[in-house]
């Protein structure tokens, strides 16, 4: 499995959870820790688009597609299966952060 898998499914349900979290109570109490997390969430969108395009682009569609269509099954996952949790936003900046990490060394070295 490729650190760009990872990254893209990492990458997409970090900034999924944000977009599910408007509520005042399911977001940081800090704000600097939510602008934090909108920054993080963005980058992680961005990202995550860039992953695909470039599988798309440089590698077989497969990789691309197998990509895509884990990042629709996770995030499935986490909203109709999960449910909000008051922990979503820090696993939210977790996944950004390491996905983010993922997705350099995946641009970087692959």
């Amino acid at each position: 499995m490729s650190a760009a898998l990872i990254a893209a499914l990492l990458l997409s349900v970090a900034a999924y959870i944000h977009t599910q979290s408007p509520d005042p109570r399911m977001r940081p109490e800090n704000p600097v820790a939510d602008l934090v997390w909108r920054g993080l969430a963005f980058a992680s969108l961005i990202t995550w688009g860039a992953l695909i395009v470039r599988g798309f682009v440089q590698g077989h569609w497969a990789d691309a597609t197998a990509a895509l269509l884990g990042s629709f099954a996770l995030n499935w996952y986490f909203a109709h299966y999960r449910g909000p949790k008051p922990t979503w936003p820090g696993l939210s900046m977790f996944f950004a952060v390491v996905g983010l990490g993922l997705a350099g060394y995946s641009f970087a070295y692959e």
